[in-house]
């Protein structure tokens, strides 16, 4: 059989814990880790008679995540029973949301700007339209992006977690049990193994800034099952190979190399024993990272396996206006938006903005820091080579220092009123870091304010000129790299006050009168 060529088709289902006091159905402490067994009710541990209570503050952060991610929020939602067997399951059921989800209807747009050239617009191996054959490249604010649907997220809460010790037993922490998740799917409209990859970075950054999760992928408060298929034609037909669910992708480079290595192996079974694809049929696959390959774990058949049926210890519930629009109100501008806004008003690279907006806490203090200035573009640039260098060194956060957003925007006004050089900025930066004093008392303190009268600098430049014979000569004969030189003494002389550009000017002047 002569392949013509093939397609990979990727959905995502990406299960995020959430940032709740509680638990989602009882009142034991919602926090990882900490002694087994140690946090857990006959709620949690799902022992007969006890009811479950739905957490306000478990609608509300799902209500958040659905705003942050373009979805409509359900007014009416309930609860399933979603039942199989499984060692860290208590219950032997799991309670989740079936066909009433929360949240419906939504999209994530990836930058294109962090594509390979050929799958960004134009290029050979770009698809416009997505899974349903709409158009699927966006364009806003001068930069395009490709859109992928999200289908639904829904409430449900997480399992126990299985310890195994090599070479002795299996136990089971139930700590974990009942901890609120939400559970984003989306529809099958992920082309390339890199860019499932993207699309989970972008959640986990999207759900950071808004503080729906911690998505600590390395605790598995975040991971990802990345369905794939592939479309193959051959012979002048179209095939789609059986669907594999690989699950409990739990890091950016395991989800690529996981649906690469699964697309490969789908090619492979294609062309030497091609199965017959069942839209209700799914192979479960684990990732063994260690030898770099998928592995069988057990077949099933959707949505028939699960049983679901309505919960009947928790009633269906109405979703207020007034919790929509407060989730909504939480949201505010997200890291991509702010991004093209900088680039727009402060005329930043794509580095630059990415990096100021690297998590929310350190893009509000930079635009607190930007209003206090007359000059936020220098704001910026001093952020980003002084105050992030540094704290890149320490391994800490914008948390973290002393300092605050007015420190770095009295500096700048100073640098930009040229009232210090450069060169003083970097000592001022430090004396701040180390006593934590205004920039303005720290340039009183050390005399440091630039000289600006002419007089007073034309006095100096002539000491220089007078004192360096040599010099004058060399640039009479051609050199005129003297110049340099020259201004290197008269800031010298000056005690690094001299004000650099006026004073070059009158060294060139002076010379040029020679």
């Amino acid at each position: 059989m002569a392949i013509d060529k093939y397609e990979i088709v990727i959905g995502c289902e990406i299960h995020t814990q959430l940032l709740t006091k509680t638990k989602a159905f009882c009142a034991c402490e919602n926090r990882y880790g900490g002694m087994p067994d140690t946090r857990v009710c006959p709620v949690c541990l799902g022992l007969p008679g006890a009811m479950p209570r739905v957490s306000r503050g478990y609608v509300e952060l799902g209500a958040v995540a659905g705003q942050a991610l373009n979805c409509n929020i359900s007014r009416f939602t309930k609860f399933d029973r979603k039942h199989y067997f499984y060692p860290d399951l208590a219950k032997g059921y799991q309670i989740t949301q079936y066909d009433i989800p929360l949240c419906t209807d939504g999209h994530v747009d990836l930058p294109f700007k962090h594509y390979p050239e050929d799958e960004q617009p134009g290029g050979a191996k770009c698809r416009s339209t997505n899974f349903k054959g709409e158009d699927c490249i966006i364009e806003t604010e001068g930069s395009k992006y490709r859109r992928v649907r999200i289908e639904r997220i829904h409430l449900e809460e997480d399992v126990g977690k299985s310890l195994h010790i090599e070479g002795k037993h299996s136990y089971i922490d139930y700590n974990r049990c009942g901890t609120p998740l939400i559970e984003i799917v989306t529809k099958p409209d992920i082309t390339s193994p890199e860019e499932a990859a993207l699309f989970m970075q972008t959640v986990q950054e999207i759900l950071r800034y808004v503080k729906v999760t911690k998505g600590n992928l390395e605790e598995g408060n975040m991971r990802c099952d990345a369905n794939i298929n592939l479309n193959v034609w051959a012979d002048g037909k179209l095939y789609h190979t059986p669907i594999s669910e690989i699950k409990n992708l739990n890091s950016f480079r395991s989800i690529k190399e996981a649906c690469a290595y699964e697309a490969k192996r789908q090619l492979e079974e294609f062309i030497n024993d091609r199965q017959e694809f069942n839209p209700g049929f799914k192979v479960t696959m684990g990732w063994d990272e260690v030898n770099g390959k998928t592995t069988v774990q057990r077949t099933k058949n959707s949505f028939v396996d699960y049983r679901f049926v309505v919960e009947p210890d928790i009633k269906p519930f109405s979703v207020s206006e007034e919790l929509i629009k407060a989730a909504f109100e939480k949201v505010g501008e997200l890291p991509e938006q702010k991004r093209n806004r900088y680039k727009k008003e402060l005329g930043l690279s794509d580095f630059d903005v990415e990096t100021l907006t690297s998590y929310r806490e350190l893009a509000l203090w930079f635009e607190e820091a930007a209003s206090k200035s007359k000059a936020p573009k220098r704001v910026a640039n001093l952020m980003l080579s002084e105050l992030l260098a540094k704290l890149n060194e320490e391994k800490k956060s914008i948390a973290d220092i002393a300092l605050s957003p007015a420190h770095i925007a009295e500096l700048a006004d100073a640098l930009e009123d040229k009232k210090i050089t450069s060169k003083q900025g970097k000592d001022v930066f430090a004396e701040m870091l180390a006593s934590n004093k205004m920039p303005s008392v720290i340039i009183k303190e050390k005399g440091m304010e630039v000289v600006s009268d002419a007089g007073a600098i034309e006095k100096i430049v002539d000491e220089v000129i007078a004192a360096n014979p040599k010099a004058i000569a060399d640039y009479k004969s051609g050199k005129t790299n003297v110049v340099g030189w020259l201004m290197g003494q008269v800031m010298k002389a000056s005690q690094g006050k001299a004000n650099p550009g006026q004073a070059t000017k009158l060294v060139q002047e002076k010379l040029a009168a020679l």
